[in-house]
């Protein structure tokens, strides 16, 4: 099975898919129309090299997807905020004005989810575990406690967000967007029913990604050290960007392989997938599919890897674990 390298995120009420250079958001409105926008994607990067050299590039993507992800989903809340009534002529001086002030909100609202991100999963398992040092002498099993805090705060944390209604609904859009996907990685056509069977786990989403952030990040941290408090700090901050690039190429990899071993390093965010996806209804997997075609030809993709389409999957679990066999279509 050959990746479509297409992938996405759920946005209010939508999904944002992106391919390459174009990225589409399509969006239930409260009107209940989908409304699709189609862009240019431009990274935050010029330097298309940074963007190809293995490890650094995973930094760089990791960048690019929280800003992008931060851009579509303001972009889909537009449509349910309460509009005033009393609605005044821009000029165009304004509208850029009111578009660099957004822009600017939207970079530090990424810049704080960052460092709060890095203060609650790397620093503060860090001193939670060193409570341990007034009982136990071993550096290894306080590292040990550390990483085990680590993964049980964002585990926790996920538990917590899903029991908001709102996001409960992200994690159903969420869900749309995976079943699309495996549905076109396996050589079915995309529509509802083939969707709507298909798996909503998959191996290169972005809760996966961050699994691997914890579990790089203790390895790490086991093996890299210092002899200062606030080194150790430092040095749990300064490789963020190495620990993003490792687990940028370790997703890369266990989404392009079927290989027994990589599906078995998988399956633990395969498992945390459980918690940040549910399974959509049929008016948002349609939302999904809007999002799919606007920026992506299945079709050709399918033909290219499968030779044909096949109407049904048969099974509920397909994208799942077994590929779909077609005309050199297996690994």
């Amino acid at each position: 099975m050959k990746s479509s390298n297409i992938g996405g995120q759920a946005v209010l009420e939508g999904i944002m898919m992106k391919n390459q250079d174009r990225y589409a958001v399509a969006v239930r409105k409260p009107n209940k129309e989908i409304e699709v926008d189609v862009q240019e994607y431009h990274s935050v990067v010029p330097w298309k090299p940074l963007q190809k050299t293995p490890f650094i590039r995973g930094i760089f993507n990791f960048i690019d997807s929280l800003v992008l992800g931060m851009k579509t989903l303001t972009y889909s809340v537009g449509f349910f905020e309460d509009e005033e009534e009393t609605e005044e002529e821009l000029t165009e001086a304004d509208i850029a004005k009111k578009e660099k002030q957004e822009k600017r909100i939207m970079n530090l609202t990424v810049a704080f989810s960052v460092v709060l991100a890095a203060g609650i999963f790397m620093i503060l398992p860090y001193f939670l575990s060193n409570i341990l040092k007034r009982h136990v002498s071993s550096r290894g099993m306080i590292t040990v406690v550390e990483g085990i805090l680590r993964v049980a705060i964002f585990l926790g944390y996920i538990w917590l967000i899903s029991r908001m209604e709102d996001i409960q609904r992200t994690f159903m859009y969420h869900g749309a967007e995976h079943k699309c996907i495996n549905c076109i990685e396996h050589g079915l056509v995309l529509n509802v029913e083939n969707v709507r069977k298909s798996s909503r786990q998959h191996k290169r989403c972005g809760t996966s990604f961050l699994f691997f952030v914890m579990i790089v990040s203790i390895i790490f941290c086991f093996f890299i050290t210092a002899e200062s408090q606030i080194m150790r700090v430092v040095l749990r901050i300064a490789l963020l960007p190495l620990i993003a690039g490792v687990s940028y190429e370790l997703i890369r990899v266990a989404g392009n392989s079927d290989n027994y071993w990589i599906n078995l390093l998988s399956k633990p965010g395969m498992w945390v997938q459980n918690m940040t996806t549910s399974e959509p209804d049929d008016s948002m997997i349609e939302v999904a599919i809007c999002a799919v075609e606007a920026v992506f030809d299945w079709k050709a993709y399918q033909e290219e890897n499968f030779g044909s389409l096949q109407e049904n999957p048969g099974s509920e679990n397909a994208g799942a674990q077994m590929p779909v066999q077609a005309d050199g279509g297996g690994q």
